[in-house]
């Protein structure tokens, strides 16, 4: 039996099960590094250093105390565990206002095993922000948050996948891709189109479509190879506009399972994501499809 890839950092919307099918719309080719601008848990990351998919990986983020914890995985998993351990074995003694008081004290000094405790502790992982991009989420009243043991053994082995071959950028996804060159693969998870603006705030900062598909247009003058993760369907609600053909991507879905937020919304719904495969990154089958697709919409 194949030992499951290390999760430190639980995250509803994370490419978990989805990373796998991911990677097999890339056409097979030594990498020279992948770059996770819109990192959050990092799934495609560590998927791909499982595989030996690139030599080198960036992990970024615009969420700096993230970036830290990342940090800390790649150079001190041990310290970050008994800071965490700490943190969730005091909250069996304390009253029901612990967590709120670790989440005050987390808005105000970022310390990154305070964002880990109340990662895996909110209402199902599903962290919320507030205007000022304070983490603004509840605990879950179901559970504790992952037990320290297990959160040990997952910083550890996420630790070992990546020592030596990995750094963790915090800012600006645009700052990020500046390095990236045609023998590097970019995968963006960026705010979805739809579920991003308004009174919806399960990210901490949105990002405007435009800027996206002008950065995908610097991606593909530089002849840098791109993934895209950033429409799809939850039952019979869409989110989000499909890509503007002039991309030259190629439109792929794939079945994300049971929505966890529409069941936390109390109806049930499969979700359907779109993922955008670049002409510079596609394996064979896709750009098959996307040779077939030239004269519709992006991959339609």
């Amino acid at each position: 039996m194949a030992v499951p890839l290390p999760h430190p950092i639980p995250y509803q919307g994370s490419k978990r099960n989805l990373a796998c099918a991911i990677l097999a719309t890339v056409r097979t080719r030594p990498l020279r590094r992948l770059f996770e601008p819109f990192a959050g848990s990092a799934a495609l990351t560590l998927a791909a250093a499982r595989a030996g998919f690139a030599a080198r990986f960036v992990i970024g983020d615009s969420l700096a105390p993230l970036i830290a914890v990342w940090r800390e995985v790649l150079a001190s998993p041990e310290a970050l565990a008994d800071e965490y351990e700490r943190i969730w074995s005091e909250q069996k003694q304390a009253d029901a206002g612990y967590f709120v008081r670790v989440r005050d004290a987390y808005n105000r000094e970022g310390q990154p095993a305070a964002l880990l405790y109340l990662l895996a502790r909110c209402v199902k992982n599903s962290p919320r922000w507030n205007r000022e991009g304070k983490f603004n989420q509840s605990a879950d009243r179901r559970r504790l948050g992952m037990r320290p043991d297990r959160m040990r053994a997952a910083l550890t082995g996420a630790h070992l996948l990546l020592r030596g071959r990995a750094e963790a950028i915090a800012g600006d996804f645009e700052a990020t891709l500046a390095r990236a060159g045609p023998e590097d693969l970019v995968y963006m998870d960026p705010p979805w189109e739809g579920t991003s603006g308004g009174r919806d705030t399960r990210y901490h900062r949105g990002l405007q479509r435009e800027r996206l598909i002008a950065a995908l247009v610097a991606l593909n003058a530089r002849g840098v190879p791109w993934l895209l993760s950033y429409d799809g369907r939850c039952g019979s609600k869409k989110y989000g506009s499909p890509l503007p053909p002039e991309l030259g991507a190629a439109r792929v879905e794939l079945r994300a399972g049971r929505s966890s937020q529409a069941t936390l919304n109390g109806v049930e719904a499969t979700t359907v994501e779109s993922l955008y495969v670049s002409r510079a990154a596609g394996a064979p089958t896709v750009r098959k499809r996307l040779g077939k697709a030239r004269h519709g919409s992006a991959g339609a």
